[in-house]
């Protein structure tokens, strides 16, 4: 009964949203004419500013690693404390609630909030990326601690193994490759967050994005968005080679 209430709701969910949001599908018709003038404008991309767009993706490409640095920091900390298996209700619940907090902050606004402490250029976006990621990062290496099973830590314990010993044999020999897992997948989304911020002044190859835009150069545009999807194609495929090797 349940099953079939949630379904219901479900659905009646999509038809509310389809039939409340004025789509206005007849508007898709004279859309494609504007779409495909506006590719056609994007084509040949312009590579004369290349210097620029490499400036701008090697800036991306330092906030995305400073940021997920830091955020792996303190979220070996606030994971540990966050951890259901480690610590009492009353501390790893209020740790879970800021971590939800935090992850509840558009990634947008705390860049513009960090704007606008510390000034323009990359060090918001460092900042931004290492708040943000750390709301999910702790949750994830807290439900990795919680995870754990506690066969090997019980026979290493048997045979009289210090604290030290059963976390370094029994506890992170499972939890090392959903960490790593995490830690990239969290990298591989930080890079992808701060191509954007630059619209906001965060720092990063954003910033010629929208300059390309709003100027109407949109070969030039295109063109960063061809060295975009390079980079971030690489980060993937360097990502699966590292799990891959931890497997």
């Amino acid at each position: 009964m349940t099953r079939h209430l949630i379904w219901v709701l479900i659905g009646g969910a999509i038809l509310w949203a389809g039939f409340s949001a004025d789509i206005g599908t007849d508007k898709l018709g004279s859309a494609a004419p504007r779409l495909g003038n506006f590719l056609a404008r994007m084509f040949p991309p312009d590579w004369s500013v290349w210097p620029e767009i490499l400036k701008g993706l090697l800036e991306t490409l330092r906030i995305a690693i400073l940021g997920t640095f830091f955020a792996v920091l303190l979220s070996a900390v606030l994971g540990v404390l966050a951890a259901e298996a480690l610590f009492p209700g009353y501390i790893w619940r209020p740790v879970r609630s800021g971590l939800a907090i935090i992850r509840a902050i558009p990634l947008i606004v705390v860049a513009m909030l960090m704007v606008g402490s510390v000034g323009l250029g990359p060090l918001p976006g460092i900042l931004a990326i290492t708040f943000h990621a750390t709301g999910m990062l702790a949750k994830f290496y807290a439900e990795a601690i919680d995870n754990v099973a506690s066969g090997p830590v019980t026979a290493l314990q048997s045979v009289g193994a210090s604290r030290a010993q059963q976390l370094r044999w029994g506890i992170w020999p499972q939890m090392a490759p959903v960490i790593l897992r995490d830690t990239m997948f969290r990298f591989e989304l930080n890079l992808r967050e701060s191509l954007v911020l630059g619209i906001v002044g965060a720092g990063g190859i954003g910033l010629y994005v929208q300059t390309y835009v709003r100027s109407f150069q949109y070969d030039k545009a295109a063109a960063v968005t061809v060295a975009i999807i390079v980079l971030v194609l690489l980060s993937e495929a360097i990502s699966v080679k590292l799990q891959n090797k931890m497997k």
